[in-house]
């Protein structure tokens, strides 16, 4: 009978699934437990996760959208500034334009047409047009496009510009328009 008993035990031991060894925990049910709030933890985290991923892709999404509107907007109106700056050189234009149609006296309209020249240049001046002194100095492919080469009066004037075809100009220190000029050979 003991052979009995032992076989029923052991067979009572694999059906049951008891840890034997003393250093093991036999809590199988206990496992199955922690197991399922562990799942329950990882899927509340990757919830989480999830709802802080949809939050940040939104929020780019409408910083994106935000700054082209900015830029489209600051595109059409980038030459504003300068426009209504000009508006009081046109203005004097105009009334350039009238005292040459009704006056005779040169000198009088010669003077007038100097002083809206000298307005514009002083308003481009203001908004940081600057122009490019091209005279006797070096040739620079930088700064300026040759358009034809002649002999140089002097030796001294060889590879220098003798002559500005086009004035060459700097904005805000960027140069923004080659000169075009004559360069001595």
């Amino acid at each position: 009978m003991k052979e009995k008993d032992l076989q029923a035990n052991e067979a009572n031991e694999t059906t049951m699934n008891i840890n034997t060894d003393e250093n093991a925990a036999g809590t199988n049910f206990l496992n199955d437990n922690l197991e399922e709030s562990e799942t329950e933890k990882l899927m509340a985290e990757l919830n989480e996760q999830k709802d802080k991923y949809l939050r940040l892709a939104a929020e780019f999404d409408n910083f994106r959208k935000r700054t082209s509107k900015e830029k489209l907007e600051l595109i059409q109106t980038a030459g504003k500034d300068i426009i209504t700056a000009l508006l009081d050189v046109l203005d004097d234009m105009d009334r350039a334009e009238l005292q040459l149609n009704s006056d005779t006296n040169f000198a009088l309209q010669k003077e007038g047409v100097q002083l809206v020249f000298n307005k514009l240049k002083t308003t481009l001046q203001s908004r940081g047009l600057k122009a490019l002194e091209s005279m006797h100095t070096e040739f620079d492919l930088e700064k300026h496009e040759a358009i034809t080469e002649i002999p140089a009066p002097t030796e001294e004037l060889k590879g220098k510009v003798l002559d500005e075809i086009v004035k060459g100009y700097y904005l805000n220190d960027k140069l923004i328009r080659f000169a075009k000029v004559v360069v001595g050979k």
